[in-house]
């Protein structure tokens, strides 16, 4: 039986590094798929490099997709319709959907009892005390605690279930892995049969990891918003890399994940204030705390 980690690439060099070691007693391999363009539809360049990590170049697996979804829809990039706004969410989806389907371009050489790790690039599972052949339940979702700009700058009091895994004989597709919400239904929910998102058969995983988000110079993360996801959020907001070094100095991010995704004008204001607090070293990867010299500016100087 092997393990194998997935993930989608932006451009993330260092924390793919960090998830290289800090997964490299427990991973048999690591499959990579970049896109040719930003989830905002934006060409770019190839960035990932598996030259960057040559202890593990071999056990590395890149996928590079070219095309765009064919059910892309078009919008007037004059309007500013909530129509519009709606549809730009759309398309952001599908890319992101298609990205991380494309992982399974390799799975031919992956066996039924095999498990399969899906994280976005910004989130590392914790499989320190994970016995994968005890596991009875056919999926797994991870734990994990948030992080903002720093490595021990966390956002207190909110659990992030981003890790999910499953055995290949298990897998829908990579996207449906993704989409499993964190909550455990009785067996009576025949409801569950239907849908693609609630399942019976799950585990927990506490402790599950970390969700290093935004690990970036102000520049990167105003890049970043411009192009994921919410990127058509990001955009009426007005935050601008002025703002971005203020919250990085002062401890705050502008996102309230406490509203409603839908009242996005609430949830996501530069007028927002929600405190990050610093960790102790005792949270983090045994990775991160042996080499904070080596990523020392991206530690809190809080002492």
């Amino acid at each position: 039986m092997k393990i194998f980690d997935c993930t989608t690439y932006f451009n993330e060099p260092m924390l793919f590094e960090i998830r290289l070691n800090v997964l490299d007693k427990y991973v048999d391999e690591f499959i990579v798929a970049e896109a040719l363009y930003t989830h905002s539809g934006q060409k770019k360049k190839i960035n990932f490099n598996k030259e960057l990590y040559p202890k593990f170049k071999d056990r590395i697996t890149h996928i590079v997709i070219e095309n765009e979804p064919e059910n892309i829809v078009s919008t007037d990039p004059n309007s500013e319709e909530i129509s519009n706004q709606s549809i730009y969410r759309l398309n952001a989806a599908k890319r992101i959907e298609l990205q991380r389907n494309s992982l399974a371009q390799v799975f031919d050489k992956i066996n039924y009892e095999d498990w399969i790790i899906y994280s976005d690039s910004d989130e590392i599972p914790n499989l320190t005390n994970l016995n994968f052949r005890e596991i009875n339940k056919k999926f797994l979702l991870f734990k994990q605690s948030m992080f903002y700009y720093k490595f021990n700058l966390s956002l207190p009091m909110l659990d992030w279930y981003g890790s999910k895994a499953c055995q290949y004989k298990n897998l829908t597709t990579i996207s449906e892995l993704r989409n499993i919400k964190p909550k455990k239904y009785g067996w009576w929910r025949f409801d569950t049969i239907f849908k693609k998102n609630k399942f019976i058969d799950i585990k927990v995983i506490n402790n599950g990891g970390w969700h290093f988000t935004e690990i970036k110079t102000p520049e990167e993360i105003y890049i970043k918003h411009s192009n994921d996801e919410h990127h058509d959020e990001f955009d009426r907001t007005g935050i601008n890399e002025e703002n971005i070094k203020d919250m990085i100095k002062n401890r705050y991010i502008p996102y309230d994940h406490s509203i409603d995704q839908k009242d996005w004008e609430k949830k996501w204001n530069k007028d927002n204030r929600i405190k990050l607090s610093v960790v102790p070293n005792l949270k983090l990867p045994e990775y991160l705390i042996n080499n904070k010299i080596k990523y020392k500016d991206w530690f809190d100087q809080y002492e």
